[in-house]
């Protein structure tokens, strides 16, 4: 079964045996609450609550003290009491013998424990309930502290083992958490492995669809048949990064294991990325110094670009290295305005677009082409930004379909040339911008007052452009139909190429 990370997995905790096995407190646990696993069962805190009912202030793990003040006398309400503690996730109950109140254990209590697999310690009235916190608590402290040393030597060793590549280090993760380990990219291919099936279960390839399809910062796990415990994560906080950690084992993976997981999936994502990135652009730059132009691939790519929103980029992210990772490319151009341009395979998601747009860049994604014609790309996302501009939003085209399938380059140019023609003639004699004015006019919906502040003019001049061109034309821009027609025109006459 699949399930997302849950936080409180991560915290420290020291198993139940630990206390139990403590000379000093002198616990006696009735074996016959015992079942199998108890001992190994997570102590996160040891708490005292004379309640009636104290599982609502429960929150799972703790060790529960009491001296039976409150304790029901009639059985079923004994059996209640238990099965409540027993739903809220304790790991035991510690009964304090108390002379003159409790100086045995009360058979009503032992039984109901029995029935409901609660583990039942006796407290001789010897050891007080507040050794037993001290205890708990010096106990966890300790047990932190390993996790912290433990952490910092595994930090240590995989950032030395990434000096030596993919391998080594998918090899050191996998030593240091006693598991198997692989990094999957795109497609579900591994980039590295070690010890992995091969191939990977369809519980896994599920798992990592599922991870996949999230947001934010996530992790999922989940078992396999034969009791492996399988946990994956992204390259970096985010899911949407394009490779994923996946590890397994027969354990169960703490917290320390999870800390030392996203150290070692931190550093695959660089070493990886830094690998293949530093390949593919000295085989592009070789291949282009060599006169060979199809090194790209055969694969349809698509083109984004960006402009900077309000303020524009923080400086952060108006670097080269940010945009190379949250657009997942190494093609990436940085260029004045600030504005950027990438060739990327797979298109972001309206999501990843949002977020470049909080960080201070409005983008664009065209339309899948060849990469022969990622130059023609260009006037396409030039309409794009315009028409992103005036929503105040990303916007990604559509796969090339409908008229620009059915209409050939050539013939959509013509019929762009002759249906501007008159609007271009009147900006070459009178610089009136008519062009601009129509193509922003048009991307606002007719809004006269969103036109004018794009255009930083008053509407009373957008009104009076507006009029000018409708009477060059010879159009009433009320007719839906011929506005299409000429949002066409500007779409297939706006071949202008990115500098």
């Amino acid at each position: 079964m699949t399930r997302t990370h849950d936080p409180l997995d991560s915290e420290v905790n020291v198993p139940l045996r630990a206390v139990v096995g403590n000379p000093e407190l002198a616990l006696d646990p009735v074996v016959e609450t015992l079942r199998p696993g108890a001992l190994d069962a997570p102590v996160r805190w040891a708490h005292v609550s004379e309640l009636r009912d104290p599982a609502p202030y429960l929150l799972g793990a703790e060790l529960l003290l009491t001296a039976g003040v409150n304790l029901p006398e009639e059985p079923p309400e004994i059996d209640r009491y238990v099965r409540r503690l027993a739903d809220s996730g304790i790991s035991a109950l510690g009964f304090g013998l108390t002379p003159g109140a409790y100086e045995t254990l009360p058979p009503s209590l032992r039984t109901a424990c029995i029935r409901h697999g609660l583990p039942l310690l006796i407290v001789q009235p010897r050891t007080p309930f507040l050794a037993i916190s001290r205890a708990v608590s010096v106990a966890l402290a300790e047990a932190g502290q390993r996790e912290q040393r433990r952490i910092a030597v595994a930090r240590e060793a995989l950032t030395r083992a990434a000096g030596d590549g993919l391998g080594e280090l998918a090899g050191a993760l996998a030593g240091r958490l006693r598991a198997w380990v692989a990094l999957v990219g795109v497609g579900d291919v591994l980039a590295a492995e070690h010890g992995a099936p091969s191939p990977l279960p369809a519980e896994v390839r599920e798992l990592v669809a599922t991870l996949r399809a999230g947001r934010g910062i996530r992790s999922a796990t989940t078992e396999l048949a034969d009791g492996t415990h399988v946990f994956a994560q992204p390259v970096y906080p985010q899911a949407t990064a394009s490779h994923l950690v996946v590890v397994g084992r027969v354990a169960r993976f703490d917290g320390a294991d999870r800390a030392i997981l996203s150290v070692g999936a931190a550093l695959l994502g660089l070493a990886g990325r830094a690998g293949s990135d530093a390949a593919g652009l000295g085989a592009t730059a070789t291949a282009l110094l060599l006169g060979e132009t199809d090194v790209i691939g055969g694969d349809e790519r698509r083109l984004v670009a960006g402009i900077a929103y309000r303020r524009g980029p923080t400086e952060a992210a108006a670097r080269y290295d940010w945009l190379r990772a949250r657009l997942d490319t190494p093609l990436v151009r940085l260029l004045p305005g600030p504005r950027f341009t990438a060739i990327v395979r797979e298109s972001p998601e309206i999501g990843d677009l949002d977020r470049l747009r909080a960080d201070g860049w409005l983008a664009v994604v065209g339309s899948p082409v060849s990469p022969d014609r990622l130059p023609d790309a260009a006037g396409e996302a030039e309409l794009l930004l315009a028409r992103a501009a005036a929503l105040e939003r990303p916007v990604v085209a559509e796969a090339t379909s409908g008229l620009d399938a059915l209409i050939a380059p050539d013939a959509a140019a013509g019929f762009a040339a002759q249906a501007l023609a008159p609007l271009r003639e009147l900006d070459r004699k009178g610089d009136r911008e008519l062009v601009e004015t129509l193509r922003t006019w048009l991307a606002h919906h007719g809004g006269w007052d969103r036109t004018a502040v794009e255009l930083g003019v008053h509407r009373n001049s957008v009104r009076h452009r507006i009029g000018q061109i409708e009477r060059a034309l010879e159009v009433d821009l009320a007719d839906p139909e011929i506005r299409m027609r000429l949002w066409f025109a500007l779409r297939w006459s706006n071949q202008v190429t990115l500098r």
